[in-house]
């Protein structure tokens, strides 16, 4: 069953990784749904969070493209340890600045960037030492299941949230950051466990030809040129929805007469239900990693991604809410997941990091725009006005390529 279904998970080096990567994720679900909630709470400016997205998400913008060229010259492993540390140091800050009362919005937009540094990096490592710990005709299956445990921790990090938030109060959030640095140190045991493998690095020195080459690959490949350009989509208009939840959770969705911690509660819920949506695309995928159609399937992702943001942003009531934000989670992780699956499965060894990088940083580096652009949309036109606009320009803008790259989706890339 598992060596049919799971095959990433016969690999003893990768198993290590992925049992103490899902620990450590569910400690950076529950700081990523109680930061903005705290956020929230500290100003009460929707504003304010895009700003904390923008301090979270800019770093990407200068790190990840240069990232790319020395990754594929350091140890792999070394590197996510180091960055991995970081990290958590940064979850100590947080949760120490909260205990004490003295933590303000400056406080967690600096703490952001400082996570959002590492993060650019960390991520463009990890995702290149996959190969290090499968064989690449398994590649797409370990894709998979990584999605697969980040979406569970996404469904059990927020559900793990809310009994800090209801029950232990404005300290609640101080726990919550503590929990999350202490669960660093299962990825970083795990990290340590691994038997490292001989790796392909680049000795030579770091010129601007290695760039000008990952470049090159990118244009003269269509399949990776279209996934990065889809990418842009969603990156601007879409992904930073999330940092205006705790908006709908306080205000859009609010009850007259209800309790004062129910919008704790409710924010907990909805964080944890699109976890459930995405949770549900990820088993899907790793349980089907070798489907052929994966662009056309990918294809529906994004239409259903764009769908549900819409239905949430005209949603007044938590019944129809908690349905449309599962649809977000389900869309988001399907298309990603299968654009990093055919990047991956479509890139050489040599040129993994420059191309992954590439993608990671139209992904992540438009990010920062998109918090801004919401975040001031939410604060002249409202919140659900903000949603609205994102997902009707996402479902544009998908139906727009595919109309003019028909191509696209009919593409079947099998791991070499």
């Amino acid at each position: 069953m598992i060596a049919k279904h799971f095959p990433a998970l016969t690999y003893r080096d990768f198993r290590i990784f992925w049992i103490g990567q899902f620990a450590s994720l569910i400690g950076t679900w529950m700081q990523s749904t109680v930061q903005p909630y705290l956020a929230y709470r500290i100003s009460g400016q929707p504003f304010d969070l895009g700003l904390i997205g923008f301090a979270s998400a800019i770093p990407a913008f200068f790190l990840m493209l240069p990232g790319g060229v020395l990754i594929e010259r350091w140890n792999k492993r070394k590197t996510v340890i180091v960055l991995q540390s970081i990290m958590m140091l940064q979850a100590f800050t947080l949760a120490i600045l909260t205990f004490t009362g003295v933590v303000t919005i400056w406080h967690i937009i600096i703490l952001a960037f400082i996570l959002g540094s590492a993060s650019s990096l960390e991520v463009t490592a990890r995702q290149s030492m996959f190969i290090q710990l499968v064989d690449k005709p398994v590649l797409p299956n370990a894709i998979a299941l990584n999605s697969m445990v980040f979406n569970t921790a996404r469904v059990i990090g927020p559900s793990l949230s809310a009994p800090f938030l209801l029950l232990l109060g404005d300290s609640g959030e101080g726990w919550a950051f503590l929990f999350n640095g202490v669960s660093y140190l299962f990825v970083l045991v795990g990290l340590f466990l691994i038997r490292e493998k001989p790796q392909e690095t680049l000795q030579k020195p770091v010129s601007i030809q290695d760039f000008i080459e990952g470049q090159q690959f990118i244009r003269q490949t269509p399949i990776v040129l279209a996934i990065i350009m889809m990418v842009a989509i969603p990156s601007l208009f879409g992904f930073a929805f999330s940092q205006q939840i705790p908006v709908f959770a306080r205000d859009v969705l609010a009850v007259a007469g209800e309790a004062a911690n129910a919008a704790a509660g409710r924010n907990s819920m909805l964080m944890a239900t699109m976890g459930t949506g995405a949770l549900i695309a990820a088993l899907y995928l790793a349980v089907n990693s070798t489907i052929k159609r994966k662009a056309f399937v990918l294809t529906i992702g994004q239409f259903v991604y764009a769908t549900g943001l819409i239905l949430f942003s005209i949603s007044r009531s938590i019944a129809l809410s908690l349905p449309a934000i599962a649809m977000v989670g389900y869309g988001m992780v399907t298309q990603l997941t299968l654009s990093n699956t055919l990047i991956q499965i479509s890139v050489p060894d040599h040129m993994r990091g420059r191309v992954i990088s590439t993608y990671f940083w139209v992904q992540q580096s438009l990010l920062p725009f998109g918090s801004l652009l919401l975040g001031t949309l939410a604060q002249n036109l409202g919140a659900p006005a903000a949603i609205g606009i994102g997902g009707t320009v996402c479902a544009l803008g998908y139906g727009l390529f595919h109309l003019t790259h028909p191509a696209i989706r009919r593409t079947v890339v099998e791991p070499g």
